[in-house]
């Protein structure tokens, strides 16, 4: 079976971080994604391959005007073109979107970028951490008395950037189903990162939200919402916020509900966790792990990535599949088939070549002039 967007071709210009990434998520649906790649040995970290898969490869030099034709004859042939440059960037090389879509204007053309393509930041660098702080996320995020805490960058660059990305393309799809013409996505890590942040601007709205670090429901502040030590220096996470839930909390901890204060005003909380914090360090994670199993309680193990490779529920579900994430979200009849590992520089170069209609000599001629490189045809030595 194939994936929902089998039939959909997206051309990708090789970037790091959230580009990647929403390509990854768009060849895990299916489609069939072709990436741009620099002349050369790969210029990204062993680490970025899981991000690269799924892809077939072609390699130009974008400096060389051959180059930059096969681009834009590759742009005639796609649906989609990601570029994550910084704005102006693909412009300059003779790729930006007016170039693009003037040979083919059904296609959908996303600027991936921190800043967006335009403000004053626009033109500098940034980075996740950059982009979540000026967004107002980071500030929230972190223990009562300390400093922000970053959360990886799993909310700007993959959530609020690639996700969104993805989120996007789809959307522009589905529109040019019905106008037959594409159009520009300017995808931000800023923008992103603020819609993300609704239900948070909504609860400071309502007057439901501190600006303090750490006194709220969901940030630490409540002892029914945050990680507590066990013994034996694992962790457990508890989500007991309903009533029916926070019952089953105190239950599994050995608590009498009825000897305890109430848990709605938050002066009790700092008490509250102090009892938790006790009850939890008596015993190891994983027996707390059994004690609250097949409960309502909201409490977890919190695990190593390792650990929840293993874990009998994504086990189950074949979340992880040889040590990388399979596809999400599941379909009940579309299902993508297992996703190709990240190819080598240039593995498809001589084949989308002729896929573009050049003649052998045609890419011979490329190939001598340094504006396409094979990995098939890599000088010994190199």
């Amino acid at each position: 079976m194939h994936g929902p967007l089998h039939g959909v071709t997206v051309l990708e210009i090789a970037a790091i971080g959230p580009a990647p990434f929403g390509c990854m998520l768009l060849a895990d649906l299916g489609a069939t994604v072709i990436r741009v790649d620099r002349p050369g040995e790969r210029q990204l970290a062993p680490w970025h391959r899981i991000l690269d898969r799924g892809r077939r490869s072609i390699s130009l030099d974008l400096k060389h005007p051959a180059g930059v034709e096969v681009v834009l004859r590759l742009a005639e042939r796609a649906d989609v073109m990601v570029e994550g440059f910084r704005p102006g960037v693909a412009e300059r090389l003779g790729i930006g979107p007016i170039d693009c879509r003037r040979r083919n204007p059904a296609l959908v053309y996303a600027r991936m970028t921190g800043w967006g393509q335009s403000g004053p930041l626009a033109r500098t660098a940034g980075h996740d951490i950059n982009y979540i702080a000026l967004s107002g996320a980071l500030h929230a995020i972190g223990r009562a008395g300390g400093g922000p805490v970053p959360p990886l960058n799993l909310l700007g660059d993959f959530a609020a950037g690639g996700m969104l990305l993805v989120n996007g393309v789809l959307a522009a799809l589905l529109e040019r189903e019905r106008s037959g013409v594409g159009q520009v996505i300017d995808v931000s890590i800023v923008d992103g990162t603020a819609s993300l942040l609704s239900m948070l601007l909504s609860m400071s709205a309502a007057g439901q939200w501190r600006d303090e670090r750490g006194t709220n429901i969901l940030d630490t502040g409540a002892p029914f919402y945050d990680v507590y030590a066990c013994a034996g220096g694992g962790h457990v996470a508890v989500g007991a916020i309903e009533d029916q839930f926070y019952l089953a909390l105190v239950t599994g901890l050995g608590l009498d509900p009825e000897l305890l204060p109430d848990r709605t005003d938050p002066v009790n909380w700092s008490a509250l966790k102090r009892l938790f914090a006790d009850r939890f360090a008596s015993r190891t994670r994983d027996e707390w792990a059994a004690i609250f199993a097949e409960t309502d309680a909201c409490v977890t193990p919190v695990l190593t990535v390792a650990e929840a490779a293993q874990h009998p529920h994504l086990v189950a579900r074949e979340t992880y599949v040889e040590g990388q994430p399979a596809g999400a979200p599941r379909f009940s009849r579309s299902r993508a088939m297992p996703a190709k590992p990240a190819p080598e520089v240039g593995d498809d170069t001589l084949a989308l070549l002729a896929d573009c209609g050049l003649s052998q000599d045609e890419i011979a001629r490329l190939e001598r002039a340094g504006a396409v490189w094979s990995n098939d045809t890599r000088p010994e030595g190199e």
